[in-house]
């Protein structure tokens, strides 16, 4: 496991202002790491993965069997950060039948005539299930603030949409998940933090290989434009909805082997953190439970 004191580089405090250039996108966060060395790190994160991803399937069974609490996982990062990536390997090893994913595109008619929280309320996990968020509600504090004309098709009441309009949305998302919170669900959000000069070299890649034609888009590209602008939105999002119910963790993301080992150390800390225990069952359970193998035992 990752040592607690390395995770908590990575979490945005609560009331505290986040810079993201004090984040470095790459493997060696601390001294300590630069002198272990890439390659022995690289190994090391790998060995992390494997041991997370067998303890993270034992967790899930327990979380589904306990049928009390639900988790739920956002995904929040510029283009070609990783987050498909991520989600499929640090999910990989658990049973399909208590995950989802869900993948949220541009809001349709039906959507935009409900408020903006509306369509991930419904996308939410059940009791004893993980739920992963490909992007989220903060989208509309992110593509949205950076693209304000997007607003108008939100049919919003007439008024400013200036600080205050983007605090009042802040406080909606946090009073979401705090209601959240005190009723079961573990919730846990990552921004995969790439930089321009990688996400730079994974655009080339795609555009050098055939075969990945179909993951670039014009789109991505027009919003590479805005980087600058993103960064200051992130940052301000970040800063205000990182509270202890729901906290932010910013996940180095130049490099996979990192994110993975990382975000999969998380996960599997956090869900063991809740102590489950599977269901004890009643005597006259147990007498039921008893007759049953004498039955079947005597066929």
């Amino acid at each position: 496991m990752i040592r607690p004191d390395l995770i908590d580089r990575l979490r945005v405090t609560p009331g505290k202002r986040l810079r993201l250039k004090d984040h470095d996108p790459g493997w060696a966060q601390t001294k300590e790491l630069k002198e272990l060395g890439k390659e022995a790190l690289r190994t090391r994160a790998e060995e992390i993965l494997r041991v997370n991803l067998a303890e993270l399937a034992e967790a899930q069974e327990l979380l589904y069997a306990n049928d009390v609490y639900s988790v739920l996982i956002v995904f929040q990062a510029m283009d070609a950060a990783g987050k498909d990536g991520t989600i499929k390997h640090v999910m990989s090893g658990i049973n399909p039948q208590g995950c989802q994913v869900f993948s949220f595109k541009a809001p349709s008619a039906e959507e935009l005539d409900h408020n903006f929280l509306w369509r991930y309320m419904k996308a939410l996990p059940e009791r004893g299930r993980i739920g992963i968020f490909n992007r989220s509600y903060y989208e509309d504090v992110l593509v949205v603030r950076v693209h304000p004309e997007l607003l108008e098709r939100a049919k919003l009441p007439p008024g400013k949409r200036g600080k205050s309009f983007w605090r009042d949305r802040y406080e909606d998302i946090n009073a979401f998940e705090s209601h959240l919170a005190r009723n079961g669900t573990l919730i846990l959000k990552f921004f995969l933090n790439v930089s321009a000069a990688e996400q730079k070299r994974r655009f080339l890649d795609r555009l050098d290989d055939k075969e990945k034609h179909w993951k670039f888009s014009a789109a991505d590209l027009a919003e590479r434009a805005h980087w600058d602008d993103y960064m200051e939105a992130y940052e301000d999002a970040l800063s205000a909805t990182s509270t202890k119910c729901a906290p932010w963790y910013v996940i180095p993301a130049d490099h996979k082997w990192v994110t993975r080992a990382v975000v999969a150390d998380v996960v599997t800390s956090t869900i063991r953190g809740l102590d489950l225990r599977y269901p004890k069952i009643s005597e006259e359970q147990e007498r039921r439970l008893a007759a049953a193998r004498k039955t079947l035992a005597a066929e």
